[in-house]
């Protein structure tokens, strides 16, 4: 399989670490780059511009990377154009990263509710005058975005949306094959990624959704005929997936099986990463609580302990209760499949008359820009 050339970048293998809220920190991040041995594309979870532009404290910190990530990777999300291209204007001038993707697949409905996200693209003017701006403004950076298949299945936008895209000099494309309707449940529709790389052949498109394992991204490859993989909740909990992904697009067959013992080395050394990055042990350890689920599923560990583990409130605790564990247990025929939300159809929140033209010149509110970011 050939390379992902996002601009002038690189990617090999072509796998690029999804965009999480609360999780693709710069901690996890790490994690991710050492079991690939720096291979792939690792993006920051979600900043939007907003925030960004008013140099909001909690956004700049989330935007700080490591001086080993190459390319740097900001996600952005807006719903005003404006303010979408100042922030782009920001990143180039102050040299705060080196790849700039724009998230049109969000479904919360804190987003969706002011016309972000996943529902922006049905607005398809809105969209390309957020994709001209963040283009034009990026200059030599490549602008990318992820995008979903559309509000529900009677409003599909996304062939319509990767054409826009093309036409404003948009660097690839990653769909996520599911409507924001589906969220995070049912099966994602990888024949939708194989229709849009059809329609869109002048750009890569990368496939994202239901990517447990190494061997489903080089199948989603093989069926779908995308230029690469997205991998976001196959790797909660499993940040050495990306090792099996470096080997299974480099031609081999390697699987990690991490006894429990090993499992709870990198817990703990995703612990102690977090309260480096925040810069107060007890605030890492306890944004780590929401990981300890994740990493322990299918080992036998019982609900006393997960629950001793997910109130730890120091290292020296997580240490104690790691401790604890039966740790030569060898990994567990259940600590595959499906990890993160699971939830199934919900309804949209769109705003008032959102639905009536898909091509009126829709004008976001004015708290349409959130101003706050990491989802």
């Amino acid at each position: 399989m050939s390379d992902l050339q996002i601009g002038t970048h690189t990617v090999r293998p072509p796998v690029v670490l999804a965009p999480m809220a609360g999780i693709t920190n710069a901690p996890f991040r790490t994690l991710c780059r050492e079991f690939s041995g720096g291979k792939g594309l690792f993006v920051s979870e979600m900043i939007t511009t907003r925030a960004l532009v008013e140099r909001d404290v909690k956004t700049l910190r989330l935007i700080r990377f490591d001086g080993t990530e190459k390319p740097r990777s900001i996600q952005l999300y807006g719903v005003d154009p404006a303010t979408v291209g100042k922030a782009v204007r920001m990143i180039v001038d102050e040299d705060l990263a080196d790849h700039i993707d724009l998230n049109f697949g969000c479904p919360v409905p804190k987003v969706t509710r002011k016309g972000g996200g996943s529902a922006l693209p049905y607005k398809r003017e809105l969209l390309r005058q957020i994709l001209r701006e963040a283009v034009t403004g990026a200059g030599s950076l490549p602008v990318t975005m992820k995008m979903r298949k559309g509000i529900d299945d009677d409003h599909l936008t996304y062939l319509d949306a990767g054409r826009i895209a093309v036409e404003e000099g948009v660097t690839a494309i990653a769909l996520h094959g599911r409507t924001a309707q589906q969220h995070y449940g049912g099966t994602a529709d990888w024949e939708a990624i194989a229709r849009l790389k059809e329609s869109v052949p002048e750009i890569p498109v990368l496939g994202n959704g239901d990517i447990w394992s190494a061997a489903d991204a080089v199948r989603m490859m093989r069926e779908t005929g995308c230029d690469g993989v997205v991998v976001g909740r196959g790797c909660l909990g499993r940040p050495w997936l990306f090792g099996d992904l470096v080997d299974a697009f480099e031609g081999g067959g390697q699987t990690a099986r991490p006894t429990l013992g090993e499992v709870a080395a990198v817990m703990r050394r995703h612990a102690e990463l977090l309260g480096e990055w925040i810069g107060d042990e007890a605030r890492g350890v306890t944004d780590f609580r929401k990981h300890v689920a994740w990493y322990t599923k299918g080992f036998s560990v019982g609900s006393q302990m997960r629950q001793r583990l997910a109130m730890a409130s120091s290292l020296a605790e997580l240490d104690e209760h790691l401790a604890g564990l039966d740790l030569d247990q060898p990994w567990p025929a259940g600590a595959d499949g499906p990890r993160g939300r699971t939830a199934g159809t919900k309804r949209v929140v769109l705003p008032e008359g959102w639905l009536d033209d898909p091509h009126d010149r829709a004008v976001p509110s004015e708290d349409a820009e959130c101003d706050t970011s990491g989802g």
